[in-house]
């Protein structure tokens, strides 16, 4: 695979990209921006979600984990189910019934400004965290399978990546992401059609099904040693809760489901948008099981993240093959990134600055572009810094681990005012959020080093107990009228 072919292809994609972002921009204003003028068809925004969910660190790395974990994932699959259930059945009616443009707002209503505040302000660290280190693993990639070997350096690929999705979401925002994710979901499924395709047809197997399920690597449920993070009903009901929490509580992937036509169609949207994740993530993980196979039958050595790229560009799979890899992974990355950096500007504008309290329209849609460049900005320091500053990648793995602490006090917050009718001392609110990822940290520390006990995903749920216990603590013990 040359240079040349992988150059072409990502031109051609943004070309499409900025053809969508032309026609859906066109009398765009902060309505369109913000929620699509409340216009968007419920099967669009469904099938683009699955993009934004998968990012680009799912699709190298979940392929990549079947060699260690076998096929546990699926586990934590099952139990985003029941996340999404609570999402359709709670969460979205609470939020097109208050006709929110942020969802923190309703942390205002509830317990007051400091409260919404650190709602929102743990938001914007953990996505912008999220965002950037998905696009660092991307542009890793793709710098060392094409820019490296044309001279350009890793900045100039930051900067890039970021201007072109500036460009194509500037103007219509959250109505150019719902049909730009549409677009780079079909892409990604493609791609990983073409790989399973590929590859059982290197391997001569007739039947995914009946390989997989014959497979070493086959195991979905672990019920053997309830210490260990794969343990079954710490991955199940850590998958309910993440999803709950990095869906439901997310901006950026609520942010779609209100530009719904009306609460109806977005749980539909929910519906239909769960049944296909845990049929596209089932199919992930058995390319993995093939592409392992695969590397021990040929004597690959590659392995985790190394994985599907090594199989997929240097594999004698074909040059079709390497560039649908390519696409997908691209696609893969752009489908979060994108969304990311209109939600987080969303956030921003409307959390932090408060722009719908402007009365001018010009005024307000002057600062969301301000801010739009500013995150794009942002994005690009994050980016390098991880790059330059922090070499070492078992630290940059812990940062990003560490934005996931970020969304206990969330679920903490959110659970307290769903469940509760009390009141807290709102000035007390951040302190609390602060310290609650600090004691999770030392709580999982503890347990870890004296009895090797691995909390694994449900360290999510410990963070928002803690979050809720320290929120009870500050409670007026008075009743929300």
């Amino acid at each position: 695979m040359q240079p040349i072919h992988i150059l072409f292809l990502i031109a051609t994609y943004f070309f499409a990209l900025y053809l969508i972002s032309y026609f859906t921009g066109k009398s765009a204003n902060n309505a369109t921006f913000f929620k699509a003028n409340n216009s968007s068809p419920w099967y669009l925004v469904a099938f683009g979600m699955i993009g934004a969910s998968l990012s680009g660190v799912t699709f190298i790395s979940v392929p990549g984990w079947v060699e260690s974990q076998n096929m546990s994932y699926m586990q934590m699959v099952l139990g985003y189910t029941v996340g999404y259930a609570v999402i359709g059945l709670v969460l979205l009616p609470l939020y097109y019934r208050l006709n929110l443009t942020s969802i923190y707002t309703y942390l205002r209503d509830r317990f007051g400004n400091s409260s919404y505040k650190t709602g929102a302000s743990f938001f914007l660290l953990s996505r912008t965290i999220g965002a950037a280190f998905r696009l660092f693993l991307v542009a890793n990639v793709l710098q060392l399978i094409v820019f490296d070997k044309i001279g350009v350096p890793f900045w100039v690929t930051v900067i890039l990546a970021i201007l072109f999705i500036w460009i194509y979401t500037n103007k219509g925002g959250i109505k150019t992401i719902v049909w730009t994710d549409t677009l780079q979901t079909l892409f990604m499924l493609i791609a990983v059609a073409v790989c399973i395709y590929t590859v059982m047809d290197e391997m001569h197997v007739d039947s995914l099904f009946s390989f997989v399920a014959e497979s070493d690597y086959s195991q979905v449920f672990y019920f053997d040693n309830w210490k260990s993070g794969s343990y079954f009903w710490k991955r199940f009901l850590a998958g309910a809760f993440v999803a709950i929490v990095m869906t439901g509580l997310d901006q950026d992937m609520m942010q779609k489901n209100l530009t719904c036509r009306n609460l109806k169609d977005a749980q539909k949207n929910m519906f239909w948008f769960t049944i296909v994740l845990v049929i596209v993530n089932f199919f992930f993980l058995a390319l993995g099981v093939l592409l392992t196979e695969f590397a021990s039958n040929y004597g690959i050595d590659a392995h985790k993240d190394e994985l599907f790229p090594l199989i997929a560009t240097k594999g004698n799979l074909g040059l079709a093959t390497s560039l649908f890899f390519v696409l997908g992974l691209i696609a893969a990355a752009y489908s979060s990134a994108d969304s990311a950096l209109t939600s987080l500007t969303t956030s921003f504008s409307i959390d932090i600055q408060e722009i719908d309290k402007k009365k001018d329209e010009k005024e307000r849609e002057k600062v969301r572009k301000k801010n739009h460049i500013l995150f794009s900005g942002i994005l690009i320091a994050t980016i390098l810094i991880f790059k330059y500053f922090i070499t070492n990648e078992s630290v940059i793995e812990k940062i990003f681990v560490f934005a996931n602490y970020t969304y206990g006090p969330l679920l903490g917050l959110y659970a307290f005012g769903l469940f509760t009718r009390l009141q807290v001392i709102d000035k007390w609110v951040p302190m609390v959020c602060i310290l609650s990822p600090i004691l999770c940290y030392i709580l999982n520390t503890v347990c870890l080093t004296y009895f090797e006990f691995d909390f694994g995903f449900a360290l999510l749920i410990v963070n928002g107990c803690i979050t809720l216990l320290g929120l009870l603590t500050i409670a007026k013990w008075t009743i929300k009228s």
